[in-house]
């Protein structure tokens, strides 16, 4: 049997880890024959294709990224692209795909099985906003890295009496900014999920320098301040539909500076939240999503995606999996609340 395996959306600490036990348990416990799909949706469209022997797959546990390389590349914005893709699964004897990713690619995913095409797929996502599973790998060493550098900068921000606003990924579902902004001790974390009041920020921040103290505010890059919008990067729209946020960090810093008469500067993670050594967790959590999902095409079941739910993998449809987003629920964020200013 062969089987294809590919990585689409954004790159994400743990995806090598999927295609390792992808093809370690795919070769040495049922024989088949592993095809890599490069460059996301764009390696079946277009027929970019590499095979993954065990020696491949070496030493890729700790590597960031991907070996097979991502992209936002969505097929159905594509001329004949579901029939390309089954015309060259078709050549190249393919039974099967298992696609890690995201909403975006799992969405895909599921439409392709309604086109008839089998596949399994993977939930990937530093955001952990799939609502099918309990988390998704990527999402820890992503808050991981916020987290350090949360750390860093509040030494320095001591030092020179400064508010720091650090401005982390999270486009709809505030998780990172959450569970790093709570790790790290943040003055004020701001999520997409809830309007802020500029008021209230101004307020914790000014209390913050009272006690002789810098503040720390994580912001996620989808925060919008009441009645105001989410600030855009840039207007252009990806082959999903998404504008390229950001900016929100640097648009706060300088109000702050203005309202309390503070220096305020301003910090963009970016992409050193997707790069990187993945952590143990990551790696671990990757690497049995791989396993259950090589499981699921040895069963046939396909249409589904591998998901944590408590300590254990279950599988659950694709249309069900990318049905909602899971966001940041109200009771979280009042947790959050009591450590403000």
């Amino acid at each position: 049997m062969r089987v294809g395996v590919l990585t689409g959306g954004g790159d994400c600490p743990g995806l090598n880890a999927v295609i390792r036990a992808v093809v370690r348990k795919g070769i040495e416990k049922h024989d088949w024959e592993v095809l890599g799909f490069r460059d996301g949706w764009q390696g079946p469209l277009s027929g970019r294709i590499t095979p993954l022997a065990l020696a491949d797959v070496d030493n890729i546990l700790s590597r960031g990224g991907t070996i097979l390389g991502a992209s936002r590349t969505n097929p159905y914005k594509h001329d004949g692209g579901v029939d390309a893709i089954k015309r060259v699964l078709a050549e190249q004897s393919v039974e099967a795909l298992i696609a890690i990713g995201g909403e975006d690619t799992l969405g895909v995913a599921s439409q392709l099985t309604d086109e008839g095409i089998k596949v399994v797929g993977v939930p990937k996502t530093i955001d952990n906003d799939l609502a099918a599973t309990d988390y998704t790998f990527g999402f820890d060493t992503a808050v991981h890295i916020a987290t350090e550098s949360i750390d860093r900068l509040r030494t320095t921000a001591e030092s020179h009496h400064r508010a720091l606003v650090v401005e982390v990924m999270g486009r709809h579902a505030g998780w990172i900014a959450l569970h790093s902004g709570l790790a790290g001790g943040a003055n004020v974390i701001l999520v997409p999920e809830r309007p802020f009041s500029v008021e209230k920020v101004v307020e914790w921040v000014q209390r913050r320098f009272e006690r002789m103290y810098a503040p720390i505010i994580v912001v996620a890059e989808g925060a919008v301040p009441e009645g105001g919008e989410q600030i855009l990067h840039s207007t252009e729209r990806d082959a999903f539909g998404h504008v390229r946020l950001g900016g929100v960090g640097t648009w706060l810093a300088d109000v702050l500076a203005e309202r309390t008469g503070k220096e305020s500067r301003a910090v963009v993670l970016g992409h050193t939240q997707r790069g990187g050594t993945p952590t143990a967790y990551d790696r671990v959590l990757a690497t049995r999503f791989g396993l259950h999902a090589v499981d699921a095409v040895a069963d046939g079941d396909f249409g589904t995606m591998v998901a944590l739910r408590g300590t254990e993998i279950h599988r659950v449809g694709l249309a069900e999996a990318t049905a909602a987003l899971k966001t940041v629920p109200e009771d979280r964020y009042a947790e959050a609340e009591v450590f403000f200013g």
